[in-house]
């Protein structure tokens, strides 16, 4: 081939759309590498991308700063995923008769998810168009949200042919083949990504959501966060499903005072709570006049400026309600919130935290079902299922007439 010839290919950009066979042979014969990581990863991640594009025009939760934080995500899972399928596809491929090497495979699996990037780039201009609606104090109109779930599946189809076409040519395999190919290589890649996704959740961090009020103002409900499952160790309730294969814990370390945990309650040990250690084994507890004591001695509150907001107290949201910067013996500081003057749960008796258990409140005192009352009771350590961490989503759910709104300014919030 001459240099004018050479200079008379069409860009791949222009022809892997509608010749993708054609399109990876020439790539892989002139540049099979250049860019592979980028673009698997935007064409991996474009259709999540864009399915989150559409929650947030549904739910009015378009933020630049939370579709940045779910493009990064998203970004890294895929490049993990694109090095997951170019392995499944190689030992598919070799089952079958093929002899392409991963690095091909990875080449193939990332252009094969071009027109994916197409879709997410008409996702984000549609996103762009919802959202100057939204501002101009009009609801996106619905038609933004079908034409989107439109791209979506057109743009997920055309992705899946193309990249059947070039698994093909590259394989030298027929249909039959490389519909066998596509369809084990969907299915093992599927189980080896939630093996993955599980191993993740038992071993490293669990995504949590808020459902009250109780712990206000530190989380709120929508808030959705991360708890650390290596902190306290591990227990059968670190496994999802909860199954008893064993008892006790593996690599137990005791919370510190001021931990914020998620943990399940002896008496129903189906539903994760989540509160706010503050007493340890040994500890004598009680709540006198809405003023936390710690073996006698009352814990440091100093007043603050009023918390408004969040329907708290079960009132509307524009209620102002009492806040309080408390201080434990060791150091951690942290807001409460307190609801009613000598409510019910500011007179306590003492609690003696027996060894081995933890005594946890809720932040937001008279909004709280914790360890004051003796239908929950104090918690074992078995039960701990974790520390809460940080905050990676907050949506505001919708109250009335108003709808659900983003909450930017708490994303990567750390929780104390």
């Amino acid at each position: 081939m001459n240099s004018s010839e050479q200079t008379a290919q069409p860009s791949p950009w222009s022809s892997v759309f509608l010749k993708p066979g054609d399109t990876i042979e020439r790539i892989l014969a002139e540049r099979p590498r250049r860019g592979v990581l980028l673009l698997g990863s935007v064409g991996l991640m474009s259709g999540s991308v864009s399915q989150l594009l559409g929650f947030g025009i549904q739910n009015h939760a378009f933020d630049w700063r939370i579709v940045v934080a779910l493009v990064v995500a998203c970004a890294i899972g895929g490049i993990v995923s694109l090095y997951i399928a170019a392995c499944v596809l190689k030992y598919c491929g070799r089952m079958l008769g093929g002899r392409t090497s991963a690095t091909d495979l990875r080449t193939v699996v990332a252009w094969g998810m071009t027109p994916g990037i197409l879709g997410l780039v008409i996702a984000v201009a549609l996103a762009v168009v919802a959202s100057v609606a939204s501002r101009a104090g009009e609801p996106a109109p619905a038609w933004i949200f079908s034409l989107l779930q439109t791209n979506i599946l057109t743009c997920g189809i055309w992705s899946v042919i193309g990249f059947a076409k070039m698994l093909a040519r590259v394989e030298g395999f027929g249909f039959w083949r490389t519909a066998t190919a596509c369809i084990l290589g969907g299915i093992l890649t599927l189980v080896l990504s939630l093996s993955i996704a599980v191993g993740i959740r038992t071993v490293l961090f669990q995504p949590f959501s808020t459902p009250s009020h109780a712990m206000n103002p530190t989380l709120l409900v929508g808030d959705n966060f991360f708890v650390s499952k290596f902190s306290y160790g591990y227990t059968h309730y670190s496994i999802p499903l909860s199954p008893h294969w064993f008892s006790g814990r593996i690599f137990g370390t005791d919370p510190a005072r001021g931990d914020v945990v998620v943990f399940r309650v002896p008496k129903d040990d189906s539903v994760d709570y989540i509160k706010r250690v503050v007493g340890l084994p040994g500890d004598r507890i009680q709540v006198k006049q809405g003023v936390l004591t710690i073996n006698g001695t009352a814990v440091k509150r100093e007043p603050m400026a009023d918390f408004v907001g969040d329907g708290s107290c079960g009132e509307n949201a524009a209620a102002a309600v009492k806040r309080w910067r408390e201080t434990l013996p060791n150091g951690v500081s942290y807001e409460t919130l307190d609801c009613v003057e000598n409510g019910l749960y500011d007179n306590t008796r003492i609690f003696e935290v027996p060894a081995g258990q933890f005594f946890a409140l809720g932040d937001n005192r008279d909004n709280s079902t914790d360890s004051r009352l003796a239908t929950f009771g104090t918690i074992p350590f078995d039960n701990l299922v974790g520390r809460a961490r940080m905050i990676f989503l907050s949506v505001a759910p919708a109250s009335g007439e108003a709808p659900s709104v983003a909450r930017p300014e708490r994303l990567g919030q750390m929780i104390r």
